[in-house]
């Protein structure tokens, strides 16, 4: 898995596009919900920067394919190890918000959306009240 700075621009794209890729759509309410929530001016990464992140986690999960070309999407381990790259509490609370927010963009949380969100609430011990005070 491509290396990035920890709290980097990039270290922190990279975990809302495996938020959005573990359903294995990248739905275009989700696209539209990041230019909706300037997230690349919260995150400051440029769009191209964000696309980039995109295809190199792409090329990520896909060299991690087994020998019948399956990919698991949603995997415990790399989970973790992501989100072990962030480790300032305003940026973690701000990821989670977006991710929540993205992850409504279709009207639905699917429940590999709702994975990968509960684990991350769990991992930075962050609570939905914690969302709703720092961000009310």
């Amino acid at each position: 898995m491509k290396k990035y700075a920890h709290n980097s621009p990039e270290a922190m794209a990279r975990i809302l596009v495996m938020q959005m890729m573990c359903d294995g759509n990248f739905d275009p309410e989700e696209v539209d919900e990041l230019e909706h929530l300037r997230v690349y001016e919260i995150l400051g990464i440029t769009r191209k920067g964000f696309i980039q992140v995109l295809q190199a986690y792409c090329n990520d999960i896909t060299d991690e394919a087994d020998e019948n070309g399956q990919i698991r999407l949603i995997d415990k381990q790399r989970i973790d190890d992501l989100l072990e790259t962030i480790t300032e509490p305003q940026k973690r609370l701000q990821l989670a918000a977006l991710a929540l927010d993205i992850a409504k963009a279709d009207n639905e949380i699917c429940d590999a959306e709702l994975a990968i969100f509960s684990r991350m609430m769990k991992a930075w011990h962050i609570s939905l009240e914690d969302l709703a005070v720092a961000f009310e």
